[in-house]
């Protein structure tokens, strides 16, 4: 009898969700099918059929890989900890009519480029890293209690946008060295995710970039350090929000990045000189 965890969390006759969280070895099957893997854990390892060896899989990365013959993978805990991971699989006809290779050059390419396997690694050095809105998308599939015809719209539009976000950092990450210096593209991210829950560590993570490099050429460029700045534009945020007074505190708190409004309003009083409360009543 097949585990829970092999249990699909969502299946129709163009896709299957797996979600991991049970059990320490998971295989994957696949013939002429795209595969999509979120590692949402450290504790993994990788085999597959035309690789030599295990491979550790690093945390909040993801493989998208297509494979044209029948090959087997297989998921390995490596720790007494089960695995977390969320896995897609598309069948070849789902992604070509998603895509429309026939509609423009830009799709063909795209298309062409998943088959030939060139969304696995990023700069040709390692797997790319799931993004702070990749983790938000895979929390709302994950957590959603929909079902039937509502988790399969819930589900499509969300490969949609994850493909979108996969398709976008493979883009991005072929201009960074041309466009952008390494401040610039610190700034560009942060200007993006600053009223989420980010840290200097976290910033580096996702960019692929390392973390004392980012934080000196941010600081030389802009006279500011990164949390700083981030402080700069929730507070500024605060306070609009503040001063429109469509929004009750705590909503204003969680939309500013802060889980808990206490934190919120030291932070907004250090800023501003007075809590957030006060300049509402004024």
């Amino acid at each position: 009898m097949p585990s829970e965890t092999n249990l699909p969390f969502f299946k129709n006759e163009n896709i299957s969700v797996h979600i991991g969280g049970l059990d320490n070895e998971y295989q994957i099957e696949t013939e002429n099918c795209f595969n999509l893997v979120f590692f949402l854990s450290s504790n993994i390892s990788l085999e597959a059929d035309d690789i030599h060896s295990e491979i550790s899989i690093q945390k909040n990365s993801y493989i998208l890989h297509y494979s044209f013959s029948k090959k087997t993978a297989k998921l390995i805990s490596t720790s007494t900890f089960a695995m977390e991971f969320l896995h897609f699989q598309f069948e070849y006809s789902y992604i070509s009519n998603l895509l429309d290779p026939q509609e423009s050059n830009e799709n063909k390419s795209i298309l062409d480029r998943m088959i030939k396997n060139q969304f696995i690694l990023l700069n040709h050095s390692e797997p790319p890293k799931i993004t702070v809105e990749m983790h938000m998308i895979i929390k709302e599939i994950t957590e959603s209690s929909k079902k039937g015809v509502l988790q399969k719209l819930l589900i499509e539009a969300k490969i949609i946008k994850l493909l979108m976000l996969i398709f976008e950092q493979f883009s991005e990450s072929k201009n960074i060295s041309t466009t952008e210096n390494t401040a610039q593209i610190t700034k560009s991210f942060i200007d993006k995710y600053y009223t989420q829950q980010i840290s200097t560590h976290d910033i580096a993570l996702q960019l692929g970039l390392n973390e004392t490099k980012i934080r000196s050429e941010f600081k030389s460029e802009y006279k500011i350090t990164i949390s700083e700045y981030i402080n700069e534009l929730r507070m500024l945020k605060a306070r609009k929000m503040i001063i429109d007074r469509e929004f009750l505190i705590k909503e204003i708190a969680s939309e500013c990045g802060y889980e808990y409004v206490p934190n919120f309003s030291r932070a907004f009083k250090k800023k501003y000189g007075i809590s957030p409360d006060k300049l509402r009543n004024i």
